[in-house]
């Protein structure tokens, strides 16, 4: 369908172009693009690697390797016509290549885009940032691996094989970039063709549900699940916070505190179990992060008064976000048979710490 341009009362097409005809390339331009704002494919994405070709006995490049919130390595293909030269069956293997990647190798190859001597430090913090971990530890890429194919067009070889691809557990979308003219300047209508945005929750959810009965979770991912599924029941009787949570084989499990930019949160290590908010709002400058994190910290007396306890008030310098938050002893290594007195715990906690800091938040005026 074309765009229009409302031009005295009327409805005027504009006349569609391609990338070929105004010489744009897809490394020097396309690339470039993506690169400068990676948001236009989706908001959970940080590119790590560009023209990306950390392995042995290859001269294969990824246009741009990115990571997502999920701990997912995600390919990015780029292509500026539908004849991409089978490029769906050319990111699968450049998928294949990455999917045993480590994180320490996704945090070198990160640190080769940033300049300075202390590259491989910013590496680390940005990525632990944006996964809104505490350490290295706490983070294992899943393995798995996502695929964006972007292109000024798609073939119907080429969509059907995606088609039929996705069916069969892999992941990946189409994104359509597609040109027009408007006098001497060039507009994109970016569209994502597959998944068809609206069918994209159903697909993610099918293929999870498939993806679950087939494959074996780690044993530590196990006591995850297991060990928040028990909280959130024994929960339930005590408060609400956790009423419309699922359980998670993740290190840590969210909760609302009412207001955008602040994350309530449960967190396991080996041998520390915590409650905290994380506070961050996409949508917002840094700095706001940081004077929601003052404004809060001027009231320390009151809040951990309220609390019955000290907090730990980290502004996490280097990093995006702030952190309040509350240790106690205990971790994913308590034996099971102990588990119940550390939900118990948690749970008290975790209601002590939303009651004192609800009120200071919801009213916090910046």
């Amino acid at each position: 369908m074309p765009l229009y341009q409302v031009n005295a009362g009327r409805l005027t097409a504009l006349p569609p172009t391609t990338f070929v005809a105004e010489k744009v390339m897809e490394r020097k331009d396309l690339q470039q693009l993506l690169l400068s704002d990676i948001s236009v494919l989706g908001d959970d994405l940080l590119v790590i690697g560009e023209e990306f070709g950390d392995w042995e006995d290859s001269k294969r490049r990824i246009d741009l390797l990115c990571l997502d919130k999920q701990a997912n390595l995600v390919v990015v293909e780029i292509k500026r016509t539908e004849d991409g030269g089978h490029m769906e069956l050319q990111a699968i293997r450049y998928a294949a290549m990455v999917a045993s990647m480590t994180l320490e190798r996704a945090i070198a190859g990160y640190a080769r885009m940033l300049p300075g001597d202390e590259a491989r430090e910013r590496a680390t913090a940005d990525i632990l940032d944006f996964l809104e971990a505490d350490s290295v530890e706490e983070i294992e890429l899943t393995g798995e691996v996502r695929i964006i194919l972007v292109s000024g067009d798609f073939s119907p070889e080429l969509t059907t094989a995606v088609i039929w691809l996705n069916k069969n557990n892999l992941d990946i979308t189409c994104v359509r970039f597609q040109p027009y003219k408007l006098g001497d300047k060039m507009l994109i209508d970016v569209a994502q063709i597959i998944p068809l945005p609206e069918a994209a929750d159903y697909e993610v959810k099918a293929r999870e549900q498939a993806q679950e009965v087939k494959k074996v979770r780690t044993v530590r991912q196990e006591i995850f699940r297991k060990f928040w599924a028990q909280l959130i029941e024994r929960s339930r009787d005590s408060t609400q916070i956790l009423a419309n949570r699922s359980t998670s084989t993740d290190h840590w499990l969210s909760a609302g505190i009412g207001r955008s930019g602040f994350g309530l949160n449960l967190s396991l290590t080996e041998d520390r179990a915590r409650v905290e908010c994380y506070i961050r709002d996409a949508k917002q400058p840094d700095e706001w992060n940081t004077k929601a994190f003052e404004v809060l910290k001027g009231q320390q007396d009151k809040i951990e008064n309220d609390f019955g306890h000290k907090l730990n008030w980290d502004p996490l310098p280097g990093r995006k976000g702030c952190r309040v938050s509350y240790d106690m002893e205990g971790g994913w290594k308590t034996p099971p048979d102990a588990w119940s007195d550390l939900q118990d715990q948690l749970i008290l906690e975790l209601i002590r710490f939303e009651a004192a800091l609800r009120p200071p938040i919801q009213q916090l005026n910046i």
